[in-house]
């Protein structure tokens, strides 16, 4: 029977119902009109129901109903319970195991198909400069320890090529010649490893090493730069200096005067003779070896240029098996223009709390000389921009090195010495690694600024920025721009050795999400204090 007999057949016996005798009577009787309509009204409702119940099992089936298809699946599918698709993009399968139909004795499997759904991956974005190019493969037959030049062949390496064309038992001879080389060649460099044994590393007790050529293992400059120009916001001796301390061979490692870390004498280059000429620490050829806990301050050096301070000193990450075992370690540009520090505060101008608000609070040599009211050679800008930096990195130890400001740790340094139960009299307390140039004791250079990313938000140092009432126009127009992150992500790359030890840029992102979030920060404080924003690079 198919749909339209069925459908003619409720139609009649709704006809035939509704002619029943009772109901003419009750329509040509005496009955009120309203009850009339009532009853119409009622039945035409029931019969729209019961024909909207039937048309809507009976019409999926008429419209499947193909002569190319075969009953059978409808059928199946007809019986398939209905299977939801969670938004989450997970999907739990039924259970096969649970038979769904019997047909001759035997259970069929609907044909399901899952449907998950992903969310669409986002590809990450190439900074500029960050992508290297693709570069031919040189093939290159291996030479023999000694051979320099990659045109000159030995007799012996000849005819064993000349052999090699001729038969395939000839290349075996090629192929030892090449493994005693490098045979050879690994003698050598264990017998440069024995020179100095492991037990007396540089870094516990270091003397004086000359003529030994320390290099890095590869050949390929740890400074990567694929685009035309560097960054704009290194300079062309930021750029020197960074080949220098990553790439240059060392000539002699001794000790440093201060006690942060080891002096590295490198090996004169033709990369640096246009910027100086000589052979020692004086002409700018050392560099400051820290530890491998201090890496942060390769990215307080790069902060720094692109926030437009220009206050640090060129810093990379080096890594040498002779130096924590083989650990990568910044390395940091020795300058001898830095003028003479103190043991106790490692600073050249000895200055407490007390004295540094009265700085703030006079503007000393913002519009003129005011050596009369107390005033020191710094000016009054270098504290804003040192405070700026502080505040970004959340180091501590030039304002705030008893820690007064937040809660430190047990492996913060005040903590460890107890000077952080010396908070009663903060004006009292000395500032530390406060350090002037020679020649130029109005602007501040800043050393040792190795960061802290692990300090929440809600237990950040803002005695940093106390006092200070003024901000760099550069620094603050870089953190309202949105391309901080664009940026750093473009100068750290630079650093092959900082960017690996990291995690590549996974691990990069962490530490500038870290630094977008406490410039939203610093942000907010400037506007709910009313600071300026003022040009300070002149």
């Amino acid at each position: 029977m198919n749909f339209l007999d069925h459908t003619c057949q409720i139609i009649n016996w709704l006809i035939c119902s509704l002619c029943s005798p009772r109901l003419l009577r009750l329509w040509s009787g005496r009955c009120p009109r309203t009850r009339r309509n009532l009853v119409l009204g009622t039945a035409f409702v029931i019969y729209l129901g019961f024909l909207v119940s039937q048309v809507g099992h009976v019409l999926p089936q008429h419209r499947a109903g193909s002569p190319k298809v075969n009953s059978k699946n409808l059928q199946d599918a007809a019986q398939t319970p209905f299977l939801e698709i969670p938004l989450d993009g997970t999907l739990s399968p039924p259970d096969l195991q649970r038979p769904l139909m019997e047909t001759n004795d035997t259970s069929a499997l609907p044909n399901v198909v899952y449907i998950t759904l992903r969310s669409k991956r986002s590809k990450p974005a190439n900074i500029r400069g960050t992508v290297k190019p693709k570069q031919r493969k040189k093939h290159t037959v291996p030479l023999p320890h000694g051979n320099n030049s990659p045109l000159v062949f030995t007799v012996q390496e000849k005819h064993l090529m000349h052999k090699s064309s001729h038969g395939t038992s000839n290349s075996i001879g090629l192929k030892r010649a090449v493994v005693q080389n490098k045979a050879r060649q690994r003698q050598e460099k264990d017998k440069e490893k024995e020179i100095l044994p492991k037990d007396k590393r540089y870094w516990q007790s270091v003397k004086n090493l000359r003529d030994e050529n320390v290099q890095p293992s590869t050949q390929e400059s740890n400074i990567r730069i694929y685009s035309e120009r560097p960054p704009s916001w290194l300079s062309k001796e930021d750029i020197l200096h960074m080949r220098v301390l990553a790439d240059s061979k060392i000539d002699i490692i001794q000790e440093a005067p201060s006690q942060h870390g080891i002096l590295l004498v490198f090996e004169r280059m033709s990369v640096v003779n246009e910027l100086t000429k000589g052979t020692s620490c004086s002409q700018e050829f050392c560099g400051l070896l820290k530890r491998p806990l201090d890496m942060s301050e390769v990215f307080a050096f790069h902060l720094d240029r692109i926030l437009g301070l220009n206050r640090t000193l060129p810093t990379v990450g080096r890594k040498s098996e002779f130096f924590q075992d083989n650990q990568p370690c910044p390395v940091i540009l020795w300058d001898p223009s830095l003028s003479q520090t103190d043991n106790e505060t490692h600073s050249s101008l000895k200055l407490n709390w007390g004295a540094y608000k009265q700085q703030l609070k006079q503007k000393c040599w913002h519009k003129m000389s005011k050596a009369e009211l107390g005033c020191t050679d710094v000016h009054y800008h270098e504290w804003s921009k040192m405070a700026l930096l502080d505040f970004l990195l959340q180091i501590y130890h030039r304002l705030d090195k008893n820690c007064c400001g937040f809660k430190p740790r047990k492996e913060d340094s005040c903590v460890q010495k107890g000077l952080h139960l010396n908070c009663n009299d903060q004006d009292s307390i000395a500032l530390t690694h406060i350090i002037q140039r020679k020649e130029d004791p109005q602007h501040l250079v800043f050393i040792d600024n190795k960061g802290f990313f692990d300090r929440s938000e809600d237990n950040l140092d803002f005695k940093i920025l106390h006092g200070i009432k003024e901000f760099p126009e550069s620094a603050v127009s870089v953190l309202k721009s949105q391309h901080l992150r664009e940026k750093l992500l473009q100068s750290l790359f630079l650093d092959r050795i900082f960017w690996e030890s990291q995690g590549g840029r996974h691990g990069i992102e962490k530490l500038i999400d870290v630094i977008e979030r406490r410039a939203r920060i610093l942000l907010t404080y400037i506007n709910a204090h009313g600071a300026k924003i003022l040009p300070m690079n002149k």
